[in-house]
């Protein structure tokens, strides 16, 4: 896998994914950006949130369950000096679908997290994680409480 990351101008950059993708990054105008695109902690989150997503649908498919959504809404702390890794990261799924089971659910969520999110998994190494979780949508059961 490869990715170059070009300095565009003040502290707002380009990457070019392997795939020949482009992304936008930039800092905040107290770091001397520009605020037009998200920073790069922030796409370190949103990867990590794609990369589970991933997983779960796949799995959910496989397991023949009529999943028609799935959002992950994750809310993350940082350290408070240098290196501010990530300490602590919540990812709570929003799944929607047609009789969803939630023992399916609560199954996909756990091996994209222990087996399958590489992304989520690497950031485990510093940051506490957790998982929630939720069914709407069309004859949805309830959460566990």
């Amino acid at each position: 896998m490869d990715c170059t990351v070009r300095w565009h101008d003040g502290m707002s950059f380009i990457a070019k994914t392997g795939s020949g993708h482009m992304v936008p990054m930039d800092g905040s105008p107290a770091a001397g950006g520009h605020n037009l695109a998200p920073r790069p902690m922030e796409l370190l989150l949103a990867g990590a949130g794609g990369c589970t997503s991933f997983d779960v649908i796949m799995i959910l498919k496989k397991g023949r369950q009529e999943v028609t959504g799935c959002e992950v809404r994750i809310s993350a702390d940082r350290a408070e000096s240098d290196p501010k890794v990530f300490t602590r990261i919540n990812m709570h799924f929003v799944v929607s679908g047609r009789d969803l089971k939630p023992e399916s659910v609560e199954r996909a969520i756990k091996l994209s997290a222990e087996k399958y999110c590489s992304a989520s998994i690497m950031l485990g190494k510093t940051a506490e994680m957790t998982h929630s979780w939720e069914i709407v949508g069309v004859n949805a059961p309830a959460a566990p409480a």
